[in-house]
């Protein structure tokens, strides 16, 4: 029986270790890439690039010659919550896009809404 208890400690110390460091706050910082639209087969591809510092979360949507630097950025460590807002091009004016989701594994899922638009995310860390 004592033999059990050691290796049982070290095998759940394992277990945790590998977790936390699957869902890290360093973790966040990164590129992405998925889609987001307004339904199940109405989808747009997406590629995000993030930066956690350890305070700030800072990054770009589509980034190359039109990229959308993202605004009012959040990111709680604790619950992996994201909230990202960014301003677009949309048809002859801007759309002011609310973002938030939730960071979990190298994965984000979440909503989104802009004017009386609505719909959902899912991208992953390349």
């Amino acid at each position: 029986m004592r033999l059990k208890t050691p290796y049982l400690i070290v095998v759940l110390f394992c277990l945790t270790a590998f977790a936390f460091a699957q869902n890290t706050p360093a973790a966040v910082s990164g590129t992405y890439t998925g889609d987001w639209g307004p339904s199940p087969t109405h989808r747009n591809p997406v590629t995000v690039d993030l930066k956690w510092d350890g305070k700030v979360l800072s990054g770009t949507v589509n980034p190359g010659q039109e990229a959308i630097t993202l605004q009012k950025t959040s990111f709680d460590p604790t619950t992996g919550a994201i909230h990202l807002e960014a301003e677009a091009p949309s048809r002859g004016g801007k759309a002011y896009f609310v973002i938030d989701g939730k960071f979990e594994k190298g994965t984000m899922t979440g909503s989104w809404n802009h004017d009386n638009r609505k719909g959902d995310f899912k991208i992953a860390k390349k």
